[in-house]
């Protein structure tokens, strides 16, 4: 890890950072080496494993990509290695095919092309914008993949594809439990744009990905604070706050108290 930032540098991988180290509501910070979060973590090679699963401690791999990507990509070197227990939680309804490289648009005319939608679908996504659609269609898979990030027999991580959209999702509710800032969730969030060239140029490299990348201009792919920053006003308007969404389908205080201690000093 670069002792300057929040950012591990890996081989295989463009888009890893510790969640530590970010302010929280009541004057502290999240706390480093729990969790990361990273882009495909198909490409790791020998070193990057050691890296992870040695230095790191990685124990648990929360992987948000869709069964689909999974049969076309490969499920990944670290299911080789014994210390590392895998969660594969998609937040596809799984209809369609299988990447969410538009995710960063919520017009909802751009809304997953490669699914069918009936029009009071995209009607209702271009109120609450894609991001909610994750919530939406698989609130089991989102309450699932938090639990597994609040293991505590070693450090976590969350992927997706990019490690921008579900990843970014799934990282700001995590930061929400643990009492981040909405300064710094959306901070967090928009990080991964310092990195975007790289995770575009892996994600090329892949046929899974490619078509879908270069039918829009790499500009198109940046995230940007208004995205992540709509997700959490949806939520703040239609239930109250994430935390309040996260009850209404099942979250308890325990799971709370068991997220919070990860991330929290």
């Amino acid at each position: 890890m670069n002792d300057l930032t929040r950012w591990i540098d890996l081989e295989g991988a463009a888009n890893v950072r510790d969640l530590g180290g970010l302010a929280t509501v009541d004057g502290g910070t999240t706390r480093f080496g729990r969790v990361y979060r990273s882009d495909n973590l198909q490409g790791l090679t020998g070193r990057d494993i050691r890296q992870l699963v040695g230095d790191l401690r990685l124990r648990n791999v929360v992987d948000l990509r869709s069964g689909a990507e999974v049969r076309l990509e490969g499920p990944g070197p670290l299911t080789e290695v014994r210390e590392v227990s895998i969660h594969h939680h998609t937040l596809f309804a799984e209809g369609g095919v299988y990447t969410d490289v538009e995710a960063d648009t919520i017009e909802g005319d751009k809304v997953l092309p490669w699914t069918e939608r009936v029009e009071e679908d995209l009607a209702e996504l271009k109120v609450t914008g894609f991001y909610y659609g994750y919530l939406r269609d698989r609130p089991d898979s989102v309450l699932a993949a938090l639990r597994a990030v609040a293991l505590d027999d070693g450090a976590a991580i969350v992927h997706c594809a990019a490690g921008k959209d579900r990843t970014g999702v799934l990282c700001a509710l995590a930061l929400e439990v643990a009492g981040a800032t909405r300064e710094a969730i959306v901070a967090d969030y928009v990080a991964t744009a310092e990195r975007i060239e790289g995770i575009l140029a892996r994600l090329r490299a892949s046929d899974t990905y490619r078509d879908d990348l270069d039918t829009r201009p790499p500009d198109d792919h940046r995230p940007r604070a208004e995205y992540i920053e709509q997700f959490l006003r949806v939520l703040d308007e239609r239930f109250g706050g994430p935390m309040e969404w996260l009850a209404s389908h099942g979250w308890s205080t325990a799971d709370s108290r068991t997220l919070r201690a990860r991330l929290r000093d």
